[in-house]
């Protein structure tokens, strides 16, 4: 491994892509702990530790603890997460946005608009709502008094939402210029970053150190075990066998070849988990917004407990085959196939390859969302019952989304390395 990444960074090109997703990322860290203005530091970290919520706390873990220090990054990537979650659904819904999806470049511009001026009005939303929560007597921060208090939540409520757009513009610029998608590495970069103060908790958690110590080890070793298996399912592939018919064209014989279609187990990779995390944890946002004690306590009732098990499991499982359903169409794959006159040994070409197509995605998704969900669920569970803050960092939500990044980012690396002939990570 460390001689792919030494190969990765003779190559000119990706190495300046490295470093600059690299730089991207570490400028996102350090706005994670500039405070906005008007904001009383160390007050304002003591009271979100004693007056958070369970739904504050994994808001503030998905932030890399930038709403935990109040900082122009508080709202962190969760405003374009639901934004794009909004747009997904909204392409099966409403025509002329479904259209907007198969137009190419064109209508991929067009959706990405939308979903940018949407984070907006999210982000604004959330950040109205996050004023009004911690100025509450939940939390009772007193901001500055120097200036009027009304311009003082004002330049509060533009900073968190310039912050969100430098979040969501930093997100793009790493997919484009960098390596990996942008949004999904800030949000590994988020999770990653709690880590060592995770250890830290977890260690002192007992109140004996020696015990605090075994723990942390023992749930750390567990995690190191659950690792290959995770990879082993995120790699799995469903190969369907596809047979090309001889035909003359011009003066050469094409075809005569036999390959295969891979569905992978796993089709939708992380977005399941990102994508239920996000609507779960939602009340928890609207709850700060109209700060009403009955929808706080249903908002933390939907971040812990029975029903959030119950609720995250669905969710994976239906965003799965959601996700799946929008990348994969049986109707277009089998036309192309027709198209280029390959079938499926065994199966006829038309409506029966669709149906066969469309019955091998069904029950491969299946598996691969209840696999990622029991995953998300299960640490949950031990959490509900240790209180260990290590568990919730490298719980399953957690774990998958990083292991998920970690993969997707590799293999882009892996790509760009064979392109100069080096062998990438995986022999």
């Amino acid at each position: 491994m460390l001689k792919t990444l030494v190969d990765a960074f003779k190559v000119p090109d990706l190495r300046n892509k490295i470093l600059f997703t690299l730089a991207i990322l570490a400028l996102y860290r350090f706005g994670a702990f500039v405070p906005v203005p008007g904001i009383p530091f160390n007050e304002f970290a003591n009271s979100f530790t004693s007056g958070g919520g369970v739904g504050m706390s994994m808001l503030d873990l998905f932030t890399g603890g930038a709403l935990s220090h109040f900082s122009v990054f508080s709202l962190g990537i969760m405003p374009y997460i639901t934004a794009s979650i909004i747009m997904q659904l909204m392409q099966g819904v409403i025509p002329s946005v479904g259209r907007w999806a198969k137009e190419g470049e064109t209508g991929r511009r067009k959706i990405t608009q939308v979903t940018r001026f949407m984070t907006l009005g999210l982000g604004l939303i959330n950040a109205v709502g996050y004023l009004f929560l911690f100025k509450s007597s939940a939390y009772g921060v007193v901001f500055t008094t120097e200036i009027p208090e009304i311009v003082t939540d004002l330049i509060v409520i533009v900073t968190l939402v310039v912050g969100t757009a430098f979040i969501m513009w930093m997100g793009e610029l790493i997919t484009q210029r960098g390596v990996g998608n942008g949004m999904s590495l800030i949000i590994f970069t988020s999770i990653i970053s709690r880590l060592p103060g995770s250890i830290a908790s977890s260690i002192n958690t007992e109140g004996d150190f020696g015990m605090g110590l075994a723990v942390t080890i023992l749930i750390i070793a567990v995690v190191a075990l659950t690792i290959p298996a995770i990879v082993f399912v995120e790699r799995a592939q469903r190969r369907i066998p596809v047979n090309y018919a001889k035909r003359v064209q011009g003066r050469r014989m094409m075809g005569g070849q036999s390959t295969y279609i891979p569905f992978k187990v796993n089709a939708a990779g992380v977005i399941p988990i990102i994508f239920a995390s996000a609507l779960i944890y939602f009340p928890a946002q609207i709850a700060a917004l109209l700060n009403v004690s009955w929808l706080t306590s249903f908002a933390n009732s939907l971040s812990t407990g029975p029903v959030n098990w119950v609720l995250t499991m669905i969710l994976i499982v239906f965003f799965a085959y959601f996700y799946t359903s929008m990348v994969f169409n049986p109707d277009e794959m089998s036309e192309n196939l027709r198209k280029q006159g390959g079938f499926i040994p065994g199966i006829r070409p038309g409506k029966a390859t669709t149906d066969y197509i469309h019955d091998v995605l069904r029950r491969v998704t299946l598996p691969g969302g209840i696999f990622i969900g029991l995953i998300a669920v299960v640490p949950a569970i031990l959490f509900y019952f240790t209180d260990n803050q290590l568990i919730q960092a490298l719980g399953g939500t957690s774990i998958l989304i990083m292991i998920g990044v970690a993969l997707d980012t590799m293999n882009k690396v892996e790509s760009q390395l064979k392109m100069h002939n080096y062998e990438g990570f995986f022999k």
